[in-house]
């Protein structure tokens, strides 16, 4: 292995993180752009079970029929937007997890790359706020994902990292609202629609999305040895 080929491979060292960068961090930090782009745009249809509030209503009836079955099944769309940001972080680390973020929504400011377009106007976009909150969940979850951590910690570091997302685009959302004078009900439509159950798939993903970030990251050290 030459010097110059240790000097790119640096900044994958699982212990550590080089403020360099080099040809391989640039390569992992575009594809994470691009990675990012596709999840904005990737609509994932989920079918689980669930317990409707009337269910008691259905407890004589065959729990084998095709319109019971319907009744006690979900069907939520979903987009693995978030997720797909804590995967980076946790393949990255915080410094380059911050640039791919950066380097999105400065992408945004001239391209379509956001879920309903792109421009300096989109800063107007009531979602506009769920993307600079990526910033500090990075900053948060990337600081203690250099720790050694555990399923638990996981599971925490994915709900606090996921709520203080949802918190801060709420936040924006009424500041949008309020510079438009937008009736609350409307905006309150909006938050529900956009941090309410999504909430919880946001959590369940993002758990997820961190261990193979991480499975990832060790992958690449690994085959780049």
């Amino acid at each position: 292995m030459t010097k110059r080929l240790e000097k790119q491979l640096n900044s994958f060292k699982y212990n550590g993180e080089p403020i360099r960068i080099t040809l391989g961090t640039l390569i992992m930090t575009c594809l994470s752009v691009l990675f990012l782009i596709v999840a904005t745009f990737t609509q994932l249809t989920l079918n689980h079970p669930f317990i409707p509030s009337d269910a008691i209503a259905f407890l004589s009836q065959d729990p084998t029929h095709t319109q019971i079955v319907h009744h006690f099944t979900k069907t939520y769309r979903y987009i693995p937007q978030i997720p797909m940001v804590f995967f980076i972080v946790a393949l990255l680390g915080r410094k380059f997890g911050i640039i791919s973020i950066l380097g999105y929504i400065t992408l945004g400011m001239f391209f379509p790359v956001f879920a309903l377009g792109g421009g300096i106007s989109y800063m107007l976009e009531y979602g506009f706020g769920y993307i600079l909150a990526f910033i500090p969940a990075i900053l948060f979850t990337g600081t203690l994902l250099k720790v050694k951590t555990d399923f638990l910690r996981i599971i925490l570091m994915a709900s606090l990292g996921v709520i203080s997302i949802h918190i801060l685009g709420s936040l924006y959302m009424i500041f949008v609202a309020t510079l438009r004078h937008a009736p609350m009900d409307l905006i309150f439509g909006w938050i529900v629609s956009q941090s309410g159950v999504q909430i919880l798939y946001d959590i369940f993903f993002t758990v997820i999305a961190i261990y193979l970030g991480r499975w990832t990251r060790r992958l690449l050290w690994i085959v780049m040895c």
